[in-house]
C-alpha cells in the first residue's frame, strides 16, 4: 500500500544543518505513524536568495538528505522558490502491507496509550529563542539564560530523532491506532484520535515523559503562541481532575516539532511495546494513559 504525506515549516533552530534534519524527521513522522517504510522524498524549499548566502541553503538540504538516508529512503529531487523567509520540508512516499497500516482511528476501550518521545519541545525551543534574542541586546545584562546548552541540545536530539524505532517496534503487535504528536500537542492529537474512535482518553500527568527543562519553563510562563492557542482550544474540552495544574495543561498542550508517536494498543502488550521501543533507541517511551468508553468529554487528565 502506498502512503504519502507532506510537511514543511520555518526554522526552529539557528543552525541550518540541524534545521534541515529536524524538518526532515518531522516530515517522515507521518509515514512512520501509519506503520509504513519511507522510500522516496521530494525536497520543498523556499529561500531568501538576496538575504542569505547559498551555503545556508546547502546546509539545510544536506541535513535533510542525511536524515532521509538514515531512514533508508532517497531524495529524488524537489522544488525551490525565492521567498522572504526560509521554509523547508519534504513530500514523502512510503510503503506498507495493507494489513499493517495504522490510522488515527480504531482505539478501543481498555487500550493502553503509549507516548514514544518526551513533551516540552515547544517551551524549550521558545526559551532558546528568547536566550538568542537577549544575547543580541542589552537585556542579557539583566537576566540569566533560561536554558543551559545541555538542555537545548536535549531538545534538538529529540527533534532530530526519527520515529523509526517506534514504528519498527510495532511489527507483529496488535496496534489499534497511532498518530504522531506535533503542532496540536498531546491533547490535541489525542482528541482527534478519540473523536475518530468513539472513545475517551484518560491521561496521568505523572507518567508523561518531559524534557528536563520543560516543567521549570512552564512555571515561568515560557511558551510559544501555538501552545497557548492549544490550551485555549483544548482546556474546555478536557475533564481535569483535582491536582492538575495550569502548568500540567500547558505541557500536555505544548506544540511539538518532530514529536513522538501516540499509540493505542491492548493493555497486556503495552509494556512489551515500550520495551521494544527502548531497545531500539526510543528511551523515553512510556505508558501514559488508557482508553475508556466515550464519556462527556473526549479527554480526561489526572495527576
Amino acid at each position: 500500500m502506498l502512503v504519502q504525506t507532506v510537511d514543511f515549516f520555518t526554522p526552529v533552530v539557528d543552525d541550518p544543518y540541524l534545521y534541515g534534519q529536524i524538518a526532515a524527521a518531522n516530515a517522515l513522522s507521518d509515514v512512520y505513524a501509519m506503520g509504513a517504510r519511507p522510500v522516496l522524498a521530494l525536497a520543498l524549499m523556499a529561500f531568501p536568495t538576496t538575504v542569505l548566502p547559498p551555503e545556508v541553503m546547502q546546509e539545510i538540504l544536506r541535513g535533510g538528505v542525511e536524515k532521509v538516508t538514515e531512514a533508508g529512503a532517497v531524495v529524488g529531487g524537489g522544488h525551490s522558490i525565492d521567498h522572504d523567509i526560509p521554509l523547508y520540508g519534504l513530500a514523502v512516499t512510503g510503503l506498507a502491507e495493507e494489513s499493517r497500516i495504522t490510522r488515527n482511528a480504531g482505539a478501543r476501550a481498555g487500550d493502553a496509550l503509549v507516548l514514544t518521545k518526551p513533551l516540552g519541545v515547544g517551551v524549550t525551543v521558545c526559551a532558546g529563542r528568547a536566550d538568542a534574542l537577549s544575547a543580541e541586546s542589552a537585556v542579557r545584562v539583566f537576566r540569566k539564560r533560561l536554558l543551559s546548552d545541555g538542555e537545548l541540545d536535549e531538545a534538538v536530539r529529540v527533534m532530530t530523532t526519527l520515529n523509526r524505532a517506534a514504528a519498527e517496534a510495532m511489527d507483529g503487535l496488535e496496534i489499534h491506532a497511532a498518530t504522531d504528536v506535533t503542532g496540536y500537542g498531546l491533547l490535541g492529537h489525542a482528541h482527534e484520535m478519540m473523536d475518530a474512535s468513539g472513545t475517551t482518553a484518560r491521561f496521568q500527568v505523572g507518567k508523561i515523559p518531559l524534557l528536563s527543562a520543560a516543567r521549570g519553563l512552564a512555571a515561568r510562563g515560557v511558551a510559544p503562541d501555538g501552545s497557548r492557542v492549544n490550551v485555549r482550544n483544548l482546556k474546555p474540552r478536557a475533564a481535569l481532575a483535582d491536582g492538575v495544574t495550569d502548568d500540567d495543561v500547558l505541557l500536555l498542550c505544548d506544540a511539538q516539532t518532530s514529536g513522538g508517536l501516540l499509540v493505542a494498543l491492548p493493555e497486556p502488550i503495552a509494556e512489551t511495546y515500550v520495551a521494544r521501543c527502548r531497545e531500539r533507541g526510543a528511551l523515553s517511551a512510556a505508558v501514559v494513559g488508557r482508553v475508556i468508553e466515550r464519556a462527556e468529554t473526549l479527554l480526561r487528565v489526572e495527576p
